[in-house]
């Protein structure tokens, strides 16, 4: 039987949204918690971005010694055998990629200006996968950037090209998220009957229906025999209006109509980790989740209405879809309002002692303490802000990787003048 397994983009996509940002920490720690809540694969970078260079072997390294594991780590780069190359070079240990061009003729036309012809498209991308695997990739996506506006039999023709070059799944793009559920049932159902290859759905929020449309997708890939991936970013990031958002993918599948008794999400996923994971994205983005994000959301099992309250009180059931323990909500959580010593780029050793004692967090010997506090400055000035729990512990527990993360060599390609 086909599944629906999720793709995680926000430390590559959602990161790409206009005015926020994470840092290599940051998304390390969302990594950790892609990682606890049972998501398939976590698209963490850009393997041809210098900056992104040492954050990305750091967290291979990670995945290879099973901190991060079965969580697969895959790297976006251009589907040309140059950036291939360059991407083998930049992190050897790299095995899972995803490979992009556009296939629209309004990109055609209007992105490459004519350097780009159909065919040239799908001769640089059956060239680059050839090389991706030749390189030892273990797996590789193809994406076609705006899928939803290309034509269906030129998108068949280029989805046989990529399988027969050696790729393992497709990438549908509704770059502009001008589908519909129902639209892009249709062109999926057909792409997936006619080349039977896994298809992944990444799905843009501008008409206000990203998770509609990816579900629609997944469950149009499964109809047709073949194993469905999502893209989600956690709370919904993502250019522009967004991405589908990670709990409430997850929750359209399990509790839609229709879908929850009939088609089967990746049994690794995880719920319990959400409500740790979403708030700490928010904090990261320094976004707000907004009151009525599905789960999450602060009014999610929020009940004011006389005939609401009482209908709730009596039974959750009457008003509340699913648990709110089933997103790891409802814990007792302790907020200091009394005196509070926190460690920053100015820390002296005995706040920093303090904190790390109520982490229970404890160390061999004077040096260690002071190496690990010296790694805490540095993360503060990489975050500009506060560190919380997840990244202390993180430092202490791995500091030879967190010092990997949090070093940046600007220029370091320059020959000295």
């Amino acid at each position: 039987m086909p599944k629906i397994y999720l793709i995680d983009v926000t430390n590559r996509d959602g990161v790409q949204t206009s005015r926020i940002c994470l840092s290599k920490l940051q998304k390390t720690i969302l990594n950790m918690y892609l990682n606890e809540m049972g998501v398939f694969q976590s698209e963490f970078g850009f393997p041809l971005t210098h900056h992104e260079t040492n954050y990305l072997n750091a967290n291979l390294e990670l995945a290879e010694s099973g901190v991060l594991s079965p969580l697969r780590l895959g790297g976006w780069i251009r589907a040309i055998k140059g950036d291939v190359v360059e991407t083998f070079k930049n992190c050897p240990k790299i095995k899972h990629l995803n490979l992009s061009i556009s296939t629209s003729d309004q990109m055609i036309m209007h992105k490459f200006k004519g350097k780009l012809d159909h065919k040239a498209i799908i001769s640089e991308m059956s060239e680059a996968v050839q090389t991706a695997r030749q390189k030892g990739a273990e797996s590789i996506g193809v994406n076609a950037e705006d899928a939803s506006r290309t034509s269906l039999d030129y998108l068949i023709k280029f989805v046989g090209a990529l399988k027969e070059a050696g790729a393992d799944r497709f990438r549908y793009c509704d770059t502009l998220g001008c589908d519909s559920p129902f639209s892009i049932y249709d062109r999926i159902k057909k792409i997936a009957a006619e080349v039977r290859i896994p298809i992944e759905l990444h799905c843009h929020n501008d008409l206000g229906m990203v998770v509609g449309t990816s579900v629609g997708g997944a469950i149009a890939a499964n109809d047709a025999g073949v194993d469905a991936y999502i893209n989600t970013c956690v709370n919904g990031m993502g250019e522009r209006a967004g991405n589908a958002d990670l709990v409430a993918v997850i929750l359209a599948i399990r509790y839609g109509s229709g879908l929850h008794d009939k088609y089967q999400l990746d049994e690794r996923v995880n719920l319990k980790a959400a409500w740790k994971a979403c708030k700490y994205a928010s904090y990261a983005f320094g976004i707000p989740i907004p009151i009525n994000q599905p789960g999450v959301g602060s009014n999610a099992f929020a009940h004011e209405s006389g005939i609401h309250a009482d209908g709730a009180l009596k039974d959750r059931r009457n008003y509340e879809l699913y648990d709110y323990e089933e997103l790891g909500r409802g814990e007792m959580e302790v907020i200091e309002t009394g005196r509070q010593i926190t460690v920053g780029e100015y820390s002296g050793i005995k706040g920093f002692r303090n904190v790390y004692e109520k982490l229970e967090v404890e160390f061999k010997g004077e040096a260690e303490a002071n190496r690990i506090l010296e790694l805490v400055r540095f993360a503060n000035v990489h975050n500009q802000k506060p560190l919380v729990q997840e990244e202390l512990r993180f430092i202490a527990q791995h500091p030879e990787i967190a010092k990997k993360i949090l070093t940046m060599s600007p220029l370091a390609g320059e020959k000295s003048k």
